[in-house]
Formats: C-alpha cells, sequence, structure tokens
C-alpha cells in the first residue's frame, strides 16, 4: 500500500495516546429494563488502562509550569493504582521518580502495576482515619515532608483534576453524542471526573442530569442531602475506585443533581456482566455506575440519552471480581439455602453492640459478663476498626492483669468483615475460623448491622 494513502497520527510519546477513547452503546444489560439511549465511556482505551491518565498528566504539567516539581524530581501520591498508574507513565516519560502509598484493600494487580513502571509503592491499613498517621493520606503527607525535591500531586484536592476533565472528557462526550446527552452517570471518587465533566457539560446545557453513583461506607450520599459529615456513615466496604470518608476539594456537590448508593455486592456482580454479556472488561467502578443505573430506571424516557463512565480495566481485578473463589468468600454468588437474613429473621443473631475503642479494657471485660457475649466489636468516633474475643482477652488478663485499666484499642483484633444480609449460611460457617470468630451481617435496606458467631450458626447446621 502507498504509505501515502495512510492517514496515521504517529504520537511523540505515549501521553500523546491519552483521550479520544471510544464510546460504546450498552445493549444486553439493559435490554427490557432500560429503554432509553445508554452509552459507555471507554476509558480503559488510555495508555494507563483508566480515565486518570488524563488528570495525572494534567496535574504534573500544571505543577512544572508552578515551579512546584523540578527535573530530577520525586512524585508523591497516596492512590488507589490508577492515578498512580497515569503518574508512574509520565514521570517515566519526563525523567521523575515516584513513590506511592496505597491501601491494603486495593488489588495486587494495582500494586505490581505500579511496581512495573519502577514505582516505590507502600502499602497502608485502610480502616484508620484519614488523620491516622498510618493512613495512606497522612504517610504520603509525611513523605513529601521528607523526601528532598519532593512533589504531592493531592488528587483529591489539586484543581487540575477537575479541570482536565472539563477541557478534554467533557468536550469529548459532547462531540460523540452531538449534544444530545441528556444523564451522566459516574463513580464519585476523588471528584475530578463527576465534577469536570459535569459542570462543562452543564454549561453547555443546563437540563442535563448528573448522577453520582455512591457506595456504602461512603459520606457523600447523605452529605449531598443533608449538608451533614455524619461519621456514622462511615464504614469498612469493597468496592474500589468511588466513595470516600472526607470530602475532597474536587467534588463540587452543586454539580451533582443525585447520588446514589450500590451495595459492593451488587457492583461485584454488574463488573462481572459487563464482560460476560457486553465483551466490555472494565472495572468495580464500571459495574457500581451499571447497577447504580438500573437501580433509577424509573427515572429514564425512551428519548433519554445517557453516558456511563467506564473507569478503568478488569485486568486489575482479576484475582477479586473476576475470581469465583473470592466471589464466594465474600458471598457475592448466589447460593440457594439458608441465609443470614434468615438467622436475623429467626432472631438467632443479635444487633450489633460494640464500645469505644479509648473504653478501658475492664469496660469491655463488663460489657461481655453482663451480655454473655464471647466477642465484641470496636468502634472509633462510631466506626468499626477492631474486635475482641474472650480467648484472646483472657490470654491478655492472665499476662497482665494491670491491663484492665488501659484503653482497649491497645489489645484489639482485626475488626471481623462484612457480608450481606444475602449471603448463605454455608459461605459463612467457613468465614468463621478460630481467628476470627465472628461475622457482621449489614442490611442496607435498614440500615442495620448483626452480628453472627460460631454458636448461630450451628444451631442451624
Amino acid at each position: 500500500m502507498d504509505s501515502t494513502a495512510v492517514n496515521k497520527k504517529v504520537c511523540d510519546t505515549i501521553l500523546d495516546a491519552i483521550g479520544d477513547t471510544p464510546m460504546v452503546r450498552i445493549n444486553r444489560i439493559t435490554r427490557g429494563l432500560i429503554n432509553a439511549t445508554v452509552l459507555a465511556k471507554i476509558e480503559t482505551f488510555n495508555p494507563g488502562n483508566s480515565i486518570k491518565d488524563r488528570m495525572a498528566v494534567k496535574m504534573i504539567e500544571d505543577a512544572e509550569k508552578a515551579g512546584l516539581l523540578k527535573p530530577g524530581g520525586t512524585i508523591i501520591e497516596g492512590t488507589s493504582g490508577n492515578t498512580g498508574m497515569g503518574l508512574a507513565i509520565a514521570a517515566v516519560v519526563k525523567g521523575y521518580k515516584c513513590i506511592f502509598t496505597t491501601t491494603d484493600k486495593q488489588s495486587k494487580e494495582k500494586i505490581d502495576a505500579l511496581k512495573a513502571f519502577g514505582a516505590e509503592v507502600i502499602v497502608c491499613p485502610t480502616n484508620v482515619d484519614p488523620e491516622d498517621p498510618r493512613s495512606y493520606y497522612s504517610v504520603s503527607s509525611r513523605l513529601q515532608n521528607e523526601v528532598p525535591n519532593s512533589w504531592k500531586a493531592n488528587q483529591y484536592d489539586n484543581l487540575s483534576n477537575l479541570q482536565a476533565h472539563y477541557e478534554q472528557t467533557g468536550p469529548e462526550i459532547w462531540d460523540q453524542t452531538d449534544g444530545t446527552i441528556t444523564h451522566l452517570v459516574v463513580g464519585v471518587g476523588t471528584g475530578g471526573t463527576v465534577t469536570g465533566v459535569g459542570r462543562y457539560l452543564k454549561e453547555r446545557n443546563p437540563r442535563i442530569k448528573v448522577w453520582g453513583i455512591d457506595t456504602y461506607g461512603s459520606v457523600f450520599k447523605k452529605y449531598k442531602e443533608t449538608g451533614v459529615f455524619d461519621k456514622n456513615e462511615i464504614y469498612p466496604y469493597i468496592t474500589e475506585g468511588i466513595g470516600e470518608d472526607f470530602l475532597p476539594k474536587n467534588v463540587d456537590f452543586d454539580v451533582i443533581d443525585h447520588f446514589e448508593k450500590v451495595t459492593d455486592k451488587d457492583a461485584a456482580a454488574m463488573t462481572r456482566r459487563i464482560a460476560r454479556e457486553e465483551g466490555i472488561f472494565a472495572g468495580n467502578s464500571a459495574g457500581a455506575a451499571m447497577a447504580g443505573l438500573l437501580q433509577l430506571k424509573d427515572r429514564v424516557r425512551r428519548e433519554d440519552v445517557i453516558v456511563v463512565i467506564f473507569h478503568d480495566h478488569g485486568s486489575r481485578y482479576l484475582g477479586k471480581m473476576f475470581n469465583d473463589d473470592w466471589m464466594r468468600e465474600k458471598g457475592f454468588l448466589e447460593k440457594t439455602g439458608m441465609t443470614a437474613r434468615d438467622l436475623v429473621s429467626a432472631g438467632l443473631s443479635g444487633e450489633l453492640m460494640a464500645i469505644e475503642a479509648n473504653e478501658p479494657v475492664e469496660h469491655a471485660l463488663r460489657v461481655m459478663s453482663e451480655h454473655d457475649f464471647s466477642q465484641l466489636s470496636i468502634t472509633r468516633d462510631k466506626r468499626l476498626v477492631g474486635s475482641l474475643n474472650e480467648t484472646h482477652l483472657y490470654a491478655e488478663l492472665l499476662k497482665n492483669p494491670t491491663i484492665k485499666g488501659q484503653p482497649v484499642d491497645s489489645i484489639m483484633q482485626p475488626a471481623f468483615p462484612f457480608v450481606d444480609i444475602s449471603t448463605p449460611v454455608e459461605l459463612m460457617s467457613t468465614m468463621i475460623t478460630p481467628e476470627n470468630p465472628a461475622v457482621l451481617v449489614r442490611d442496607f435496606k435498614t440500615d442495620k448491622t448483626f452480628i453472627i458467631t460460631r454458636s448461630d450458626v450451628l444451631r442451624v447446621l
């Protein structure tokens, strides 16, 4: 073929390949449920396989212009993986080093991918407050002060994040739909995508609705609806990439018309369906977004054009949502037979009782004795942070009787795992072990949490 007949753009670097991602019609998942046009913006076509490439480069370039990031410097960031990937790719091209902090709930694939680009990755605990010195936010801030010639990207509060989507993603969506878009559906984490894209689209057409997808365990929805930052909304969750336990500056709540919460189970199940029914290998936040849209189907009209953002690639979740063993372990694969709901309905399990982490050990001992509890949950500001079982308590008291006056968090154990109320009893029985003597069952409809122990399960097996 004559080479002059080929109109092909050659990218000078991989960074020039960011953006201009395709829009794909959703067919099977919405069939019979939503008559409107539903389109997915497939951000996995970016070099780092996620939408975060866009804002990563924008943050770096703006920092360079402002003199905050200097040649040979080190980029530091707390990341769930995707932003780190975008920063790492740009760092390779531009000659920077990278140190990332992340949480222990992130998939191994994400961490390994960051290391593949030469980044140093520090894994921090998930179930601590952002202000806790162990949190991935705090550790990254400490490193910024300790590492010479370093710059922290701070994706949550760095407004270059939302500006990237205002300048790039928003115009792409407007052009690809010829301005016919009526709804934007997007998972909300840092807030950059929903705010940047939503702001651009609403400037073009103020009637466009922006629906933010949230997760149970996150503060966004209640804050939007009440203006109250409620720490009682915060507890551990599995869904990655969306939801937060604080309010990032990139989240403009005035741009978002409605927040819809999606359970971990529904998000995980939909993530698998997208691959199996649409042939699109997308990540966990795409599953949450599609599940949220189906929950909102009664608000949709036939003439609507809905764009759902698919943030990242399914390959980062091979050990989780796309792994049957992991799905069974979490209670996300449907099974027949008795479930946690049956135990709750029959009164075999009680509603969760917990004590605050700063209470003395003798108070925990008294509560467990008075109520004949074999284990107890520990909270900090009403947020679940740990547990205590009688065997461990007994052993600690034998070693050192004076611990009675010490705070209970000095001897507490890891928090009990959460499962959905539809989880089969057969599965829960495998989760209850000598090291993990109880499971917490969350009923999202009633907003209640129950505790199921070995004895509860034994009564029905």
